[in-house]
């Protein structure tokens, strides 16, 4: 198989997995390397490398679960609060093996929407790493993201765009 047919098979099979069909396999730390330096080869206009990745594994993971239950509890009303989202929300991070949070910087040089899709391209290339290694992955953007600016040090600049959930798969 030449290049174009291996990539264009890997396009075709890209899919959203998600942590319920995660297996208790760790994924690999070179892995997750590579994952993780294929995104920040996305291009981006005058180089302003817009992506910040902050990667959740073991009890750091189990933290960010916990917060983030917490914050769906205490931003929901006693009518509007469902118990099962809130177990989903810690059950899909928990099942997960890793957790990314996708973060844009505006530098400020380019346009933000310019910046929003070179961070996009960043997490597309995760997503094709992932399928080569048959690893499986979402994106998430859930609002309660807009809460975790402290527990991801979000500055001024910045916006969080989701969660990327990886988990090996059968």
């Amino acid at each position: 198989m030449n290049k174009a047919e291996i990539l264009r098979e890997i396009i075709e099979q890209r899919r959203s997995i998600f942590p319920k069909d995660y297996t208790e396999t760790a994924i690999p730390q070179e892995i997750l390397d590579e994952i993780l330096h294929s995104a920040s080869l996305a291009p981006n206009h005058k180089r302003t490398k817009p992506w910040r990745f902050k990667v959740f594994r073991g009890e750091e993971k189990s933290q960010l679960a916990a917060e983030m239950q917490s914050i769906y509890k205490a931003t929901q009303s006693e009518q509007t609060f469902l118990e099962k989202k809130y177990q989903d929300i810690g059950f899909k991070i928990n099942k997960a093996d890793t957790v990314v949070s996708i973060v844009v910087n505006f530098s400020g040089m380019v346009p933000e929407w310019e910046e929003i899709a070179a961070v996009s391209m960043a997490v597309q290339n995760m997503y094709l790493t992932c399928t080569a290694h048959n690893i499986g992955c979402y994106w998430s953007s859930p609002a309660i993201v807009n809460h975790l600016k402290t527990s991801l040090t979000i500055e001024e600049n910045q916006k969080c765009l989701g969660l990327f959930y990886l988990g090996n798969i059968n």
